[in-house]
């Protein structure tokens, strides 16, 4: 579990983040979701130490990151998985390579057992014969599968995601939806994912904050959506009018 005390944090006067409180449970997916430049990306950067807030708390299972040590820091970030935006994968790797990369960095296991390891966590995200391709040799959709199976290759305690379904097509973006929500059961995970794709909301959204202009504006789940009355969430929500004809069947 992850929870969020009152954060708070500013760039050049600009006061991004508002006095944020959030929990995130372990076991669901718990998503962040709000317009462009709301706050969330700055967010999800906070909480996993790349940006500094001026005040406030994060906790990992009731240790503060922001007032632990660089040492205990290094610790808790050894127990973070990342699934970026764009994959990140090194092009000059195999797949393989690729999700062995941080067991080679953080592990003192042998080079046998890291190989092992890493073809276990390909098999799981059905990509156990892709082994020693490269990553321009697969689809965008395998490539967000190879960067899932490296964040998961450290056997994780948090996993987070940054618009894991940017860039991919709306059945492959199913797929990964689905992956990355069986993963978060199957190992019991605290999984954040940082999202404005709406099909995602509505499809794995167990636990959801809508954040707008920096504060946090409503909390619930999926089903709640459809019966708020916050006029944000619902401007932001069902600007499509797939989703407010949704809602209006569900009302009826």
């Amino acid at each position: 579990m992850i929870e969020v005390i009152n954060l708070n944090k500013s760039f050049e006067g600009n006061h991004v983040l508002k006095n944020i409180s959030a929990t995130f449970q372990k076991g669901k997916t718990n998503l962040i979701i709000g317009q462009s430049g709301s706050g969330k990306t700055v967010l999800l950067k906070s909480l996993v130490g790349l940006h500094v807030p001026e005040s406030g708390e994060i906790k990992y299972d009731d240790r503060n990151f922001l007032t632990m040590s660089s040492d205990k820091k290094k610790q808790i970030r050894q127990e973070m998985g990342m699934l970026f935006q764009g994959a990140a994968l090194f092009d000059s790797m195999t797949v393989e390579d690729n999700v062995r990369f941080p067991l080679d960095i953080f592990t003192n296991m042998t080079f046998e057992e890291r190989r092992e390891r890493a073809c276990f966590c390909l098999k799981r995200v059905n990509l156990d014969n892709a082994n020693h391709l490269m990553p321009s040799e697969i689809s965008g959709g395998m490539q967000k599968r190879v960067a899932i199976a490296r964040a998961i290759a450290l056997n994780p305690k948090y996993l987070f995601c940054d618009e894991p379904n940017s860039g991919l097509d709306p059945r492959t973006s199913i797929v990964i939806d689905e992956l990355i929500k069986e993963i978060t059961e199957e190992y019991n995970i605290t999984t954040i994912i940082n999202t404005h794709d709406m099909n995602s909301v509505m499809g794995i959204g167990e636990q959801i904050i809508f954040i707008f202009k920096g504060e946090k504006y409503w909390e619930g789940t999926k089903e709640d959506i459809f019966y708020s009355e916050n006029k944000e969430l619902n401007d932001f929500i069902f600007a499509s009018p797939l989703f407010r004809k949704v809602r209006e069947n569900m009302k009826r």
